[in-house]
């Protein structure tokens, strides 16, 4: 079905037709008020002390503000995450800011977290009927200097602490100016630590332990893989997120669109963002849960994924080629003996 109206949401500028699809998915969903959503059957696993009844999740940034959280649950997802929230709203960087690629099934972005604030988001959760495992990414506001990051992501945690069953730490976005400078060294060591502290306090607080995730770029090499992966441990960070887009655009050079500013996800994110997942498997020794994400366009794509050392998968850029059926294709992929993992 969505082959055939793919052709008319293409026909579209693509931030237009991103935000007509999801209008559209959630009129459906309230026509369907009566019917529950639920996961897909798949393989079960345990991840970050959560029980996932499928390893297929929603990756943050297509539902940034919660206004499709019921609509999106209407796919099977096995979780969602959306986000990425600040704390004060922005309106992201100026239009246009979203490529289509088509003949590399790509995407690039240059977003800027646009979004309307995490007090909005936490309205919509509270509307949302939805029952399952929810994310919450959270990240800082552009005009809050670097230095300064950690009260940002301070007031994201305390603000979405009750209503999260994890919650990421998105420091890998390349559209928010210096913010990649917090993965490495003594500043990925000091938000990291400052965070686990807090998360202890409001966990003491509130009787609930809320994983805390941490997002990571696709480009990276095995020196800084390793730093990255030895603060990981030493501040028992609870899962990783791999990967956020990728800055090199080299396989879409050639494209009409492939010298644009932004991040690149799609097919040409799978094998990079598959190479950093085992490679942080390998560097964390099996003692942090991944969460894969990058580049799945098929279920042999995801399965790939957890073959690499990932625990769970998220898709995003894959939803917008293939469709929502791209769920359950990637359930399917994966349906194997149940796992208990993290």
């Amino acid at each position: 079905m969505y082959s055939l109206i793919r052709p008319l949401l293409f026909a579209l500028p693509p931030e237009a037709s991103h935000n007509l699809a999801l209008s559209a998915l959630k009129v459906v969903s309230y026509l369907n008020t009566g019917e529950k959503s639920h996961a897909i059957p798949g393989q079960t696993v345990k991840v970050m002390g959560l029980d996932f009844p499928n390893p297929i999740g929603l990756a943050a940034g297509l539902d940034k503000n919660g206004d499709y959280i019921d609509a999106l649950a209407t796919a099977g997802f096995g979780f969602l995450e959306i986000g990425t929230i600040t704390p004060r709203p922005q309106a992201g960087n100026p239009k246009p800011r979203l490529f289509r690629l088509p003949e590399h099934k790509a995407i690039i972005n240059r977003m800027g977290f646009n979004n309307q604030g995490v007090d909005y988001l936490l309205k919509q959760v509270n509307r949302a009927r939805y029952q399952g495992i929810l994310g919450i990414n959270i990240g800082k506001n552009v005009d809050t200097p670097v230095e300064r990051a950690v009260h940002d992501y301070l007031l994201g945690l305390h603000k979405v602490y009750k209503y999260a069953d994890y919650i990421t730490i998105n420091i890998s976005s390349p559209n928010t100016p210096g913010l990649r400078s917090l993965q490495y060294g003594e500043e990925l060591q000091q938000l990291l630590r400052r965070l686990k502290q807090e998360q202890k306090i409001l966990a003491d607080q509130t009787q609930r332990y809320v994983p805390l995730a941490v997002k990571l770029a696709p480009d990276l090499d095995q020196a800084a893989i390793q730093s990255m992966a030895q603060v990981i441990l030493e501040t028992q960070m609870d899962a990783v997120i791999a990967t956020n887009t990728t800055l090199d655009k080299t396989v879409v050079a050639t494209s009409k669109y492939g010298a644009e500013q932004g991040g690149l996800s799609g097919a040409p994110l799978t094998e990079s963002s598959t190479r950093v997942i085992r490679a942080f498997h390998k560097a964390l020794a099996g003692q942090v849960p991944i969460i894969g994400v990058g580049g799945i366009m098929t279920g042999a794509d995801a399965q790939a994924k957890l073959e690499a050392g990932a625990s769970l998968v998220q898709v995003y850029s894959g939803l917008i080629y293939r469709g929502l059926g791209l769920v359950k294709q990637c359930v399917k992929a994966t349906n194997q003996a149940p796992e208990e993992l993290g």
